[in-house]
């Protein structure tokens, strides 16, 4: 092939990524390669990097699992996928397993993750499975002001809280929490809304919260001036004002903080769904006999089906869900440059690395 192909690779936790060149073709059988428009950076990813969070398969490994591009290549039984943009999902299941016959394809103990089972998406190019891939049209891309790269964070970004909010059952009249406004939490706040909920943000973030307020959340909490039980006072105040009801609240921690786990916790009432969004290390005590008491439930959230993908997508494409202000758009080789400033808290929206060809 013409192309020439690279990719970033972790070849030890904290230590720089480092450029190699590779050859991702031909595909297999069942395979597609596709070459990158745009690659997320996401919370996990810089945990694999800082916080000790292991990879499945170890280092070197091209990290990257929110990616758009074009099929270039494709293997027996994929062809109907060349030339076509598409979002590779952030969780591949196998879809052959019972687990996948029966509809369970999150858990599917043959799943393959991009940089993290298999190399990922900070390269130019990807290898991967074709099957769940989810097609992206152009026409309606160009029509909604968006780049094939700015979709990159659907794969993860939105839809794994889309399945949160799908999972958690939220419909209107519900009141719906979403704790932690950043590059997941952000989108939940949006896909909520677009569900029909009422919707309250809380986060420690100012500058988040005032932007979530045009585009989402009718009620916006700062973590650091209001603590959890007055938290929960000003919600349920809310909710009275607004004639919501005080029980069945879907409560989405999307923080990946221990101090945001505790929080979501402190608001459980009746009926109340907990959804485990964000991921941490840390370890949090709670009282589990609330969950009893209050009759409640609570839910993990790993990825999101590939069927779920398509719905995701139509509400971005339909400008209901809104990417662009929280987005930004770095060279790929600057790759170094940019995980520094993400842990350090130094972006202001989630970067988005684009490949050079």
């Amino acid at each position: 092939m013409a192309e020439t192909a690279y990719q970033w690779l972790m070849t030890e936790p904290a230590a720089p990524f480092i450029r190699r060149g590779f050859d991702p073709f031909p595909p297999g059988a069942g395979e597609v390669v596709v070459a990158i428009a745009g690659c997320g950076v996401c919370h996990t990813d810089l945990g694999y990097v800082y916080d000790g969070v292991r990879t499945h398969q170890p280092p070197p490994l091209a990290l990257g699992h929110e990616i758009s591009g074009h099929v270039v290549a494709a293997g027996a039984g994929e062809e109907r996928w060349l030339g076509q943009a598409v979002i590779i999902p952030a969780v591949l299941p196998c879809g052959e397993c019972d687990l996948c016959r029966r509809g369970l394809v999150t858990i599917c103990r043959r799943q393959k993750m991009p940089g993290n089972d298999i190399d990922g998406g900070f390269a130019s190019h990807i290898r991967v499975p074709g099957r769940g891939l989810c097609a992206v049209d152009p026409v309606r891309l160009a029509a909604a002001g968006l780049a094939l790269a700015d979709v990159s964070v659907v794969a993860d970004a939105v839809t794994t809280p889309y399945q949160a909010v799908h999972r958690a059952g939220v419909g209107p009249g519900d009141l719906a929490i979403v704790i932690g406004i950043g590059g997941v939490g952000g989108y939940a706040a949006q896909i909520a809304a677009a569900f029909g909920a009422t919707v309250v943000a809380i986060d420690i973030d100012t500058n988040k919260l005032d932007e979530i307020g045009h585009y989402g959340a009718a009620l916006t909490l700062d973590a650091r001036a209001v603590d959890p039980r007055a938290q929960k006072a000003a919600i349920v105040a809310f909710a009275t004002a607004r004639g919501l009801r005080q029980t069945e609240w879907k409560i989405f921690e999307c923080s990946g903080t221990a101090a945001g786990q505790s929080n979501a916790w402190g608001l459980l009432v009746p009926g109340a769904t907990l959804a485990v969004v964000g991921f941490t290390m840390a370890r949090v005590e709670i009282r589990l006999s609330n969950l009893m008491a209050f009759d409640a439930r609570a839910l993990g959230n790993w990825g999101c089906p590939p069927e779920l993908y398509p719905a995701a997508l139509d509400l971005v494409l339909a400008g209901k869900v809104r990417l662009t202000p929280f987005i930004e758009h770095h060279p790929l080789d600057e790759i170094n440059a940019v995980f520094t400033k993400a842990h350090a808290h130094a972006l202001k929206r989630r970067a988005i690395l684009v490949p050079a060809f």
